[in-house]
């Protein structure tokens, strides 16, 4: 199919009716805008920095027991409740305490061993009643308690956020718009102008690309300003990452949808897209957790490399540069997508 108007005016007329699209649906502003930053004051509440936490100990009543937790009291740094018997389980399981102690002699100690803080909780417990009974230590260390910036979990988590707004906005904007056309016959019509289709693919993504400062720059300036997230690395940097994760996933949106002919079919698509690397691609928890053998499929996936290219520039103050290798598996996801959608696509 020929293009007898013209490349430009037609690919920027066809940019600015997308662009129109957009701003005509207020649902679709919300879910790009003011979602982000409503999920990032609530998860940065939830696990606000709290200074240093106490350990959260019970112990099972019975005789001795005020005096074990006399010894936990005085010893500083404890939060001791007495527990009846009859609640044990359920004060381990609900998370009310981290660890038990039962006034024996001996005392025993009861625990969830696959827990962390459960185990640190008893190395902190035995540390005091053995101290309070009079054992001597063979030194004194020296402590030196630093506070790391950016070591919060707001300061991990932004990042991560950052990079999944981008990944749905690209895919859904792009991949649903696509096939609602679709099925509302306009692709048909479209199909009989001479406007090229590589033409109107690219115009999808031209369209992405102008919203991305709405989508980034709110959440950093909320981030920013709420939570003192730092930004230690260039803003440029983290603009042309940003723009290249947005190009890469828009292709990617391209591809779901160039033979989609539902939207039943596209949603269906596009959450076998995006559900596993809400899940793999440490949005919300370090993609580490999971085992040696997965790791390189995980770093393969485009939104782990946006992600870590993301908290390397805010956290780590890298440059362009230095975040190569992520880049280069965004541009690979976005290319071959692209490419792919382009030779797949049918107007009906």
């Amino acid at each position: 199919m020929t293009d007898r108007g013209g490349t430009w005016p037609a690919l920027i007329e066809l940019t600015l009716a997308r662009l129109r699209e957009f701003a005509r649906e207020p649902e679709a502003v919300f879910w790009v805008v003011a979602f982000p930053l409503l999920l990032a004051l609530a998860l940065g509440i939830a696990f606000r920095s709290r200074g240093e936490t106490p350990v959260h100990v019970g112990v099972v009543e019975g005789p001795g027991a005020a005096a074990v937790a006399g010894l936990l009291e005085r010893s500083g740094g404890f939060e001791v409740k007495l527990v009846p018997g009859s609640r044990q389980e359920v004060a381990l399981r609900d998370g009310e305490v981290e660890i038990l102690v039962v006034p024996d002699e001996p005392p025993t100690y009861r625990f969830d061993a696959t827990r962390a803080e459960s185990r640190l909780a008893r190395l902190a417990v035995d540390d005091a009643l053995q101290r309070r009974r009079g054992r001597a230590d063979l030194w004194a260390p020296r402590e030196d308690r630093v506070t790391v910036a950016g070591s919060r979990y707001i300061d991990w988590f932004l990042p991560g956020l950052i990079g999944l707004n981008i990944m749905g906005t690209s895919l859904w904007s792009v991949g649903y718009a696509i096939v609602q056309a679709r099925t509302r016959k306009l692709l048909k019509r479209l199909a009989a102008t001479p406007m090229r289709r590589g033409h109107y693919l690219l115009s999808y993504l031209l369209a992405r690309l102008v919203f991305l400062v709405a989508e980034v720059a709110p959440v950093l300036a909320f981030g920013w300003f709420v939570f003192g997230v730092p930004v230690r690395g260039s803003l440029l940097s983290l603009g042309a990452i940003a723009l290249l994760g947005a190009a890469s996933f828009g292709g990617i949106g391209l591809l779901t949808a160039c033979r989609a002919r539902t939207v039943e079919a596209v949603s269906g698509w596009m959450n076998a897209v995006s559900v596993p690397m809400w899940i793999l691609s440490g949005v919300f928890f370090s993609s580490a957790n999971f085992p040696p053998a997965m790791q390189p499929f995980i770093h393969a996936l485009p939104l782990t490399a946006l992600n870590d290219a993301m908290r390397a520039v805010m956290l780590d103050g890298d440059s362009i540069l230095g975040v190569g290798a992520p880049l280069a598996v965004l541009a690979a996801w976005g290319g071959a997508s692209y490419v792919a959608a382009l030779r797949l696509f049918r107007w009906q």
